[in-house]
Protein backbone atom coordinates (compact mmCIF):
# COMPACT_ATOMS: atom_id res chain seq x y z
CA UNK A 1 0.00 0.00 0.00
CA UNK A 2 1.31 3.42 -0.92
CA UNK A 3 1.64 5.71 2.07
CA UNK A 4 0.54 9.31 1.57
CA UNK A 5 2.23 11.76 3.86
CA UNK A 6 1.38 15.43 4.00
CA UNK A 7 2.34 17.37 7.07
CA UNK A 8 2.40 20.73 5.30
CA UNK A 9 1.22 23.57 7.51
CA UNK A 10 -0.45 26.37 5.60
CA UNK A 11 0.01 29.97 6.53
CA UNK A 12 -3.02 32.17 7.20
CA UNK A 13 -2.46 33.85 3.83
CA UNK A 14 -2.30 30.53 1.98
CA UNK A 15 -5.50 29.30 3.64
CA UNK A 16 -7.26 32.54 2.74
CA UNK A 17 -6.10 32.31 -0.86
CA UNK A 18 -7.39 28.77 -1.26
CA UNK A 19 -10.69 29.81 0.31
CA UNK A 20 -11.10 32.61 -2.22
CA UNK A 21 -10.28 30.30 -5.12
CA UNK A 22 -12.95 27.87 -3.97
CA UNK A 23 -15.53 30.68 -3.66
CA UNK A 24 -14.78 31.76 -7.22
CA UNK A 25 -15.89 28.30 -8.39
CA UNK A 26 -19.18 28.16 -6.47
CA UNK A 27 -21.15 28.76 -9.66
CA UNK A 28 -20.08 25.30 -10.86
CA UNK A 29 -22.41 23.70 -8.30
CA UNK A 30 -25.36 25.63 -9.75
CA UNK A 31 -24.45 24.48 -13.24
CA UNK A 32 -24.26 20.86 -12.11
CA UNK A 33 -27.61 21.19 -10.32
CA UNK A 34 -29.21 22.54 -13.48
CA UNK A 35 -27.81 19.65 -15.50
CA UNK A 36 -29.30 16.94 -13.30
CA UNK A 37 -32.61 18.82 -13.08
CA UNK A 38 -32.85 19.00 -16.87
CA UNK A 39 -31.90 15.35 -17.27
CA UNK A 40 -34.44 14.23 -14.67
CA UNK A 41 -31.88 12.15 -12.79
CA UNK A 42 -33.86 12.19 -9.53
CA UNK A 43 -36.90 10.64 -11.22
CA UNK A 44 -34.79 7.70 -12.34
CA UNK A 45 -33.61 6.99 -8.78
CA UNK A 46 -37.05 6.72 -7.18
CA UNK A 47 -37.04 2.93 -7.47
CA UNK A 48 -33.52 2.57 -6.06
CA UNK A 49 -29.80 3.34 -6.58
CA UNK A 50 -28.26 3.14 -10.03
CA UNK A 51 -24.79 3.38 -11.53
CA UNK A 52 -23.72 6.31 -13.65
CA UNK A 53 -23.81 3.96 -16.65
CA UNK A 54 -27.45 3.06 -16.00
CA UNK A 55 -28.41 6.69 -15.47
CA UNK A 56 -26.55 7.77 -18.59
CA UNK A 57 -28.51 5.26 -20.66
CA UNK A 58 -31.82 6.38 -19.16
CA UNK A 59 -31.09 10.09 -19.66
CA UNK A 60 -29.23 9.80 -22.97
CA UNK A 61 -26.13 11.35 -21.42
CA UNK A 62 -22.42 10.63 -21.56
CA UNK A 63 -21.55 8.19 -18.78
CA UNK A 64 -18.21 9.71 -17.81
CA UNK A 65 -19.48 13.28 -17.76
CA UNK A 66 -22.63 12.39 -15.83
CA UNK A 67 -20.59 10.48 -13.28
CA UNK A 68 -18.39 13.51 -12.69
CA UNK A 69 -21.40 15.81 -12.27
CA UNK A 70 -22.98 13.45 -9.75
CA UNK A 71 -19.68 13.01 -7.93
CA UNK A 72 -19.48 16.77 -7.43
CA UNK A 73 -23.07 17.10 -6.23
CA UNK A 74 -22.53 14.24 -3.80
CA UNK A 75 -19.97 16.43 -2.01
CA UNK A 76 -22.88 18.80 -1.22
CA UNK A 77 -25.19 15.93 -0.21
CA UNK A 78 -27.26 16.29 -3.36
CA UNK A 79 -27.23 12.57 -4.25
CA UNK A 80 -24.96 10.07 -2.54
CA UNK A 81 -22.60 7.47 -3.95
CA UNK A 82 -22.82 4.24 -1.98
CA UNK A 83 -20.12 1.65 -1.39
CA UNK A 84 -21.16 -0.21 -4.53
CA UNK A 85 -20.52 2.86 -6.64
CA UNK A 86 -24.20 3.49 -7.30
CA UNK A 87 -25.86 6.87 -6.84
CA UNK A 88 -28.94 7.26 -4.68
CA UNK A 89 -31.36 9.96 -3.62
CA UNK A 90 -30.72 12.10 -0.55
CA UNK A 91 -33.25 14.33 1.21
CA UNK A 92 -32.28 17.39 -0.90
CA UNK A 93 -32.32 15.35 -4.12
CA UNK A 94 -35.88 14.23 -3.38
CA UNK A 95 -36.99 17.79 -4.11
CA UNK A 96 -35.69 17.47 -7.68
CA UNK A 97 -38.28 14.79 -8.46
CA UNK A 98 -41.05 16.01 -10.75
CA UNK A 99 -43.63 14.08 -8.70
CA UNK A 100 -42.49 15.33 -5.28
CA UNK A 101 -45.25 17.14 -3.31
CA UNK A 102 -43.06 20.22 -3.00
CA UNK A 103 -40.91 19.76 -6.09
CA UNK A 104 -38.26 22.40 -6.57
CA UNK A 105 -37.27 21.24 -10.04
CA UNK A 106 -38.97 24.06 -11.97
CA UNK A 107 -37.68 26.58 -9.45
CA UNK A 108 -34.12 25.30 -9.83
CA UNK A 109 -34.41 25.48 -13.62
CA UNK A 110 -35.77 29.01 -13.40
CA UNK A 111 -33.10 30.48 -11.12
CA UNK A 112 -30.37 28.77 -13.19
CA UNK A 113 -31.96 29.82 -16.49
CA UNK A 114 -29.73 31.54 -19.02
CA UNK A 115 -31.32 34.93 -18.47
CA UNK A 116 -30.78 34.69 -14.69
CA UNK A 117 -27.32 33.24 -15.10
CA UNK A 118 -26.43 35.94 -17.60
CA UNK A 119 -27.71 38.68 -15.32
CA UNK A 120 -25.44 37.51 -12.52
CA UNK A 121 -22.55 37.01 -14.93
CA UNK A 122 -22.94 40.60 -16.12
CA UNK A 123 -23.61 42.04 -12.68
CA UNK A 124 -20.78 44.53 -13.12
CA UNK A 125 -22.87 46.16 -15.86
CA UNK A 126 -25.72 46.60 -13.39
CA UNK A 127 -23.37 47.92 -10.72
CA UNK A 128 -22.25 50.49 -13.27
CA UNK A 129 -25.84 51.54 -13.90
CA UNK A 130 -27.09 49.39 -16.79
CA UNK A 131 -30.50 47.86 -16.10
CA UNK A 132 -32.13 44.61 -17.20
CA UNK A 133 -34.42 46.68 -19.40
CA UNK A 134 -31.52 48.42 -21.09
CA UNK A 135 -29.80 45.11 -21.76
CA UNK A 136 -32.87 43.12 -22.87
CA UNK A 137 -35.15 45.86 -24.20
CA UNK A 138 -37.90 45.12 -21.65
CA UNK A 139 -38.19 44.73 -17.91
CA UNK A 140 -37.89 41.41 -16.12
CA UNK A 141 -41.62 40.67 -15.91
CA UNK A 142 -42.27 41.69 -19.52
CA UNK A 143 -39.45 39.38 -20.58
CA UNK A 144 -40.99 36.32 -18.92
CA UNK A 145 -44.49 37.17 -20.13
CA UNK A 146 -43.27 37.38 -23.72
CA UNK A 147 -41.09 34.29 -23.45
CA UNK A 148 -43.95 32.09 -22.27
CA UNK A 149 -43.33 28.41 -21.56
CA UNK A 150 -39.75 27.26 -22.08
CA UNK A 151 -38.80 24.17 -24.05
CA UNK A 152 -38.12 22.53 -20.69
CA UNK A 153 -41.76 22.90 -19.66
CA UNK A 154 -41.64 25.76 -17.16
CA UNK A 155 -42.55 29.42 -17.25
CA UNK A 156 -42.14 32.24 -14.77
CA UNK A 157 -45.35 31.52 -12.88
CA UNK A 158 -45.09 27.78 -12.30
CA UNK A 159 -41.36 28.12 -11.65
CA UNK A 160 -42.04 30.85 -9.08
CA UNK A 161 -44.53 28.55 -7.36
CA UNK A 162 -41.94 25.78 -7.33
CA UNK A 163 -39.29 28.11 -5.91
CA UNK A 164 -41.71 29.30 -3.20
CA UNK A 165 -43.23 25.98 -2.17
CA UNK A 166 -40.86 25.17 0.65
CA UNK A 167 -40.92 28.73 2.02
CA UNK A 168 -44.73 28.74 2.04
CA UNK A 169 -44.80 25.87 4.52
CA UNK A 170 -42.96 28.07 7.05
CA UNK A 171 -45.14 31.11 6.38
CA UNK A 172 -48.45 29.26 6.65
CA UNK A 173 -47.74 27.81 10.07
CA UNK A 174 -46.22 30.93 11.61
CA UNK A 175 -49.12 33.37 11.44
CA UNK A 176 -52.43 33.09 13.28
CA UNK A 177 -55.34 34.57 11.37
CA UNK A 178 -58.52 35.38 13.34
CA UNK A 179 -61.54 33.27 12.45
CA UNK A 180 -63.69 34.64 9.66
CA UNK A 181 -61.04 36.99 8.26
CA UNK A 182 -60.71 37.96 4.62
CA UNK A 183 -57.19 37.67 3.24
CA UNK A 184 -56.01 39.23 -0.02
CA UNK A 185 -52.91 37.76 -1.62
CA UNK A 186 -51.56 40.79 -3.49
CA UNK A 187 -49.49 39.75 -6.49
CA UNK A 188 -50.24 36.20 -5.40
CA UNK A 189 -49.25 34.50 -8.66
CA UNK A 190 -51.08 31.16 -9.05
CA UNK A 191 -52.24 31.16 -5.43
CA UNK A 192 -49.99 28.54 -3.82
CA UNK A 193 -49.48 30.55 -0.62
CA UNK A 194 -53.17 31.48 -0.33
CA UNK A 195 -54.13 27.86 -0.93
CA UNK A 196 -51.93 26.75 1.96
CA UNK A 197 -53.38 29.40 4.27
CA UNK A 198 -56.98 28.51 3.41
CA UNK A 199 -56.27 24.83 4.01
CA UNK A 200 -54.84 25.56 7.45
CA UNK A 201 -57.54 28.09 8.39
CA UNK A 202 -60.97 26.68 7.42
CA UNK A 203 -62.94 29.82 8.37
CA UNK A 204 -60.98 32.25 6.18
CA UNK A 205 -62.06 33.74 2.87
CA UNK A 206 -59.32 34.38 0.32
CA UNK A 207 -58.96 36.75 -2.62
CA UNK A 208 -56.22 36.12 -5.17
CA UNK A 209 -55.18 39.41 -6.75
CA UNK A 210 -52.82 39.57 -9.72
CA UNK A 211 -52.85 40.32 -13.43
CA UNK A 212 -55.66 38.71 -15.45
CA UNK A 213 -53.44 36.27 -17.36
CA UNK A 214 -52.06 35.05 -14.02
CA UNK A 215 -55.15 34.65 -11.82
CA UNK A 216 -56.94 32.81 -14.62
CA UNK A 217 -54.42 29.99 -14.15
CA UNK A 218 -54.92 29.79 -10.38
CA UNK A 219 -54.63 26.64 -8.28
CA UNK A 220 -57.33 27.48 -5.74
CA UNK A 221 -59.70 24.86 -7.12
CA UNK A 222 -57.47 22.35 -5.32
CA UNK A 223 -59.03 23.55 -2.05
CA UNK A 224 -62.24 21.70 -2.87
CA UNK A 225 -64.47 24.55 -1.66
CA UNK A 226 -65.01 27.27 -4.25
CA UNK A 227 -67.15 29.34 -1.87
CA UNK A 228 -64.11 30.25 0.21
CA UNK A 229 -62.12 32.02 -2.47
CA UNK A 230 -62.37 34.35 -5.42
CA UNK A 231 -60.04 35.85 -7.97
CA UNK A 232 -59.65 39.56 -8.58
CA UNK A 233 -57.62 40.65 -11.61
CA UNK A 234 -55.94 44.04 -11.46
CA UNK A 235 -52.86 46.19 -11.11
CA UNK A 236 -51.52 46.76 -7.60
CA UNK A 237 -50.02 50.08 -8.67
CA UNK A 238 -53.57 51.36 -9.21
CA UNK A 239 -55.67 49.69 -6.51
CA UNK A 240 -56.29 46.47 -4.57
CA UNK A 241 -59.53 44.80 -3.40
CA UNK A 242 -61.23 46.80 -0.65
CA UNK A 243 -62.31 46.08 2.92
CA UNK A 244 -60.20 43.00 3.59
CA UNK A 245 -58.61 42.27 6.95
CA UNK A 246 -55.20 41.17 5.70
CA UNK A 247 -53.11 42.07 2.66
CA UNK A 248 -50.24 39.67 2.00
CA UNK A 249 -47.34 40.65 -0.25
CA UNK A 250 -44.86 37.84 -0.71
CA UNK A 251 -41.85 38.70 -2.87
CA UNK A 252 -43.64 41.81 -4.11
CA UNK A 253 -42.00 44.64 -2.18
CA UNK A 254 -38.50 43.35 -2.90
CA UNK A 255 -39.07 43.66 -6.66
CA UNK A 256 -39.48 47.44 -6.70
CA UNK A 257 -37.80 50.70 -5.81
CA UNK A 258 -38.91 52.67 -2.75
CA UNK A 259 -41.36 54.94 -4.57
CA UNK A 260 -43.11 52.03 -6.26
CA UNK A 261 -43.25 50.13 -2.97
CA UNK A 262 -44.88 53.09 -1.27
CA UNK A 263 -47.55 53.22 -3.99
CA UNK A 264 -48.35 49.53 -3.46
CA UNK A 265 -48.35 49.80 0.33
CA UNK A 266 -50.45 52.98 0.29
CA UNK A 267 -53.04 51.25 -1.89
CA UNK A 268 -53.23 48.47 0.70
CA UNK A 269 -53.49 51.01 3.52
CA UNK A 270 -56.35 52.85 1.84
CA UNK A 271 -58.23 49.64 0.99
CA UNK A 272 -58.03 47.68 4.24
CA UNK A 273 -60.86 47.36 6.72
CA UNK A 274 -60.57 49.03 10.16
CA UNK A 275 -58.02 47.09 12.18
CA UNK A 276 -56.58 45.58 9.02
CA UNK A 277 -52.97 44.52 8.61
CA UNK A 278 -50.38 44.33 5.87
CA UNK A 279 -48.12 41.28 5.87
CA UNK A 280 -44.96 41.73 3.82
CA UNK A 281 -43.21 38.41 3.32
CA UNK A 282 -39.61 39.03 2.31
CA UNK A 283 -36.17 38.32 3.72
CA UNK A 284 -35.03 40.79 6.37
CA UNK A 285 -31.32 41.43 5.96
CA UNK A 286 -29.51 40.98 9.29
CA UNK A 287 -26.90 43.41 10.56
CA UNK A 288 -23.20 42.84 10.11
CA UNK A 289 -21.50 40.02 8.26
CA UNK A 290 -24.02 37.28 9.09
CA UNK A 291 -24.59 34.90 6.14
CA UNK A 292 -28.18 34.98 4.89
CA UNK A 293 -29.95 33.71 1.77
CA UNK A 294 -31.49 37.16 1.45
CA UNK A 295 -28.05 38.51 0.60
CA UNK A 296 -27.81 36.01 -2.27
CA UNK A 297 -31.29 36.92 -3.53
CA UNK A 298 -30.31 40.57 -3.30
CA UNK A 299 -27.58 39.95 -5.87
CA UNK A 300 -30.16 38.49 -8.26
CA UNK A 301 -32.31 41.57 -7.77
CA UNK A 302 -29.42 43.83 -8.73
CA UNK A 303 -29.35 42.03 -12.05
CA UNK A 304 -33.03 41.53 -12.83
CA UNK A 305 -35.21 44.11 -11.06
CA UNK A 306 -34.45 47.77 -11.56
CA UNK A 307 -34.57 49.30 -8.08
CA UNK A 308 -35.48 45.97 -6.46
CA UNK A 309 -33.66 45.03 -3.28
CA UNK A 310 -33.82 43.03 -0.08
CA UNK A 311 -34.18 45.33 2.90
CA UNK A 312 -33.20 45.70 6.54
CA UNK A 313 -35.82 46.07 9.27
CA UNK A 314 -35.28 49.82 9.49
CA UNK A 315 -35.79 50.18 5.74
CA UNK A 316 -39.16 48.43 6.03
CA UNK A 317 -40.05 50.73 8.92
CA UNK A 318 -39.34 53.77 6.78
CA UNK A 319 -41.33 52.44 3.80
CA UNK A 320 -44.33 51.75 6.00
CA UNK A 321 -44.20 55.19 7.59
CA UNK A 322 -44.28 56.88 4.19
CA UNK A 323 -47.31 54.77 3.24
CA UNK A 324 -49.33 55.59 6.37
CA UNK A 325 -48.45 52.35 8.12
CA UNK A 326 -46.47 51.40 11.21
CA UNK A 327 -44.21 48.37 11.56
CA UNK A 328 -45.79 46.30 14.31
CA UNK A 329 -43.56 43.24 14.49
CA UNK A 330 -41.21 41.01 12.52
CA UNK A 331 -41.92 37.29 12.75
CA UNK A 332 -39.01 34.91 12.28
CA UNK A 333 -40.57 31.95 10.49
CA UNK A 334 -37.58 29.63 10.74
CA UNK A 335 -36.61 30.12 7.10
CA UNK A 336 -35.06 33.07 5.26
CA UNK A 337 -38.45 34.71 4.57
CA UNK A 338 -39.87 36.69 7.48
CA UNK A 339 -43.37 38.08 8.02
CA UNK A 340 -43.17 41.84 8.49
CA UNK A 341 -46.50 42.96 9.94
CA UNK A 342 -47.72 46.54 9.57
CA UNK A 343 -50.79 48.27 10.97
CA UNK A 344 -52.42 51.63 10.25
CA UNK A 345 -50.40 54.47 11.71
Amino acid sequence: MIEHINDTKLSESETAGLFLLERSLDYVYSAALRAVALLGVADHLVDGPKTAAELAQLTEADESSLYRVLRLLATKEVFRQNESGQFELTAPAQHLRTDAPSSLRSGVLWVTDEVMWGSIGEIVRNVRGETFKKIHGMNFFEYWKERGVSSDGYDFHNAYDSFSNKENEFLVRNYDFPNGSTVVDVGGNLGALLLGILRRNPTLHGILFDQPHVVNRNRLGELGDDKRWEISPGDFFKSVPKNADFYMLKYVIHDWNDEDCIRILRNCREAMAPGGRVLVMDPVIPKGNTPHIGKLLDQLLIGVCEGGRERKEEEFRQLFARAGLRLNRVIDTGCHVSIIEAVAD
